[in-house]
């Protein structure tokens, strides 16, 4: 197969597994459980997993010839920035519990043009009239998504603070995954940035996972939410992005966006308007606007 089907293939695989976690966490909610036990449940199994299949790759591979660490600290840094992952899930189940799902992906969509600040602070790159454009869309589609021009409309300001959160978080862990410790392999990074998110987890949420874990809980759902949000998702993109570059690989991976609403909509029976549609395809738009220079590069290579 192509190397570029096969990363365009393992992104919308990753970004479609993304996109039906928040539908089946307010779907667990709805039948008694809580989201502390979730949030602990998919982060203590993905940790689980990933570590023991890290233990017989490692075993496998010791008489390879190893890369060379470049950075310092590679595992500890990763634990590090994988407590943005642990964010994001807690503000994202916690936004959700106040807005629809519909309206909590476009939330946390709002990485798109916080991914250009970030940018522009920590790498420098100067902002583009393209990638502003780009943001002013991404906005714009937002106001429609979250139905802010829709007359009967009750905001929930609670839910849009966690959500935006949960945005931020995201953007932390989107760099994260691009820019730490590539050096090693893609099970050890998607490991220690989950044992990041599963320490986070834990504190965020402390007694209150006393009171909700339990077996059936981690068995019913903790395997569900840890293979589609902790296992599948990093090692997907981990093996598409290098193959098709961020670009290209920043637009599929927007199909989370239609995959968690259509989902909301199937699983949870949410509404979505004729102008949500509207707001979340100019989103989309926005995405492929601050991607295209990018794009254009790696098509004339």
């Amino acid at each position: 197969m192509n190397s570029n089907l096969k990363g365009i293939i393992f992104i919308a695989v990753g970004a479609s597994s993304y996109g039906v976690l928040a539908t089946f966490v307010k779907y667990a909610n709805n039948n008694g459980f809580g989201t502390a036990g979730l949030a602990f449940s998919q982060y203590l199994f993905g940790a689980v997993v990933l570590s023991i299949v890290s233990f017989f790759i490692s075993q496998k591979s010791k008489s390879t010839i190893k890369k060379p660490i470049i950075s310092r600290c590679p595992k500890l840094k990763l634990m590090l920035f994988g407590t943005t992952l642990g964010l994001t899930s807690s503000f994202y189940y916690l936004s959700i519990q106040y807005v629809p799902v519909s309206v909590g992906i476009i939330l946390l969509m709002q990485t798109i043009w916080m991914g250009v600040v970030l940018e522009y602070f920590v790498a420098r790159h100067l902002i583009t009239n393209t990638k502003i454009l780009g943001a002013i869309l991404a906005i714009l589609g937002t106001a429609l998504a979250a139905k802010l021009f829709e007359g009967e409309i009750s905001i929930n300001f609670t839910g849009i603070g966690f959500g935006l959160l949960a945005a931020l978080s995201y953007t932390g862990a989107m760099y994260t995954s691009n820019k730490v410790a590539l050096e090693l392999p893609i099970i050890t990074r998607s490991k220690y940035l989950v044992l990041g998110g599963l320490i986070v987890v834990t504190m965020f949420w402390n007694f209150q996972i006393l009171e909700e874990f339990n077996l059936p809980l981690f068995l019913k759902w903790g395997t569900f939410l840890g293979f589609f949000g902790t296992i599948l998702p990093p090692i997907l993109f981990n093996k598409g992005f290098p193959e098709i570059g961020t670009g290209l690989g920043s637009i599929i991976a927007a199909l989370e966006i239609p995959v968690s609403v259509f989902s909301a909509y199937l699983v949870l029976n949410e509404k979505i308007s004729v102008l949500q549609w509207l707001g979340i395809l100019i989103i989309l738009i926005a995405v492929l606007v601050i991607n295209w220079t990018n794009l254009f590069r790696r098509s004339k290579k």
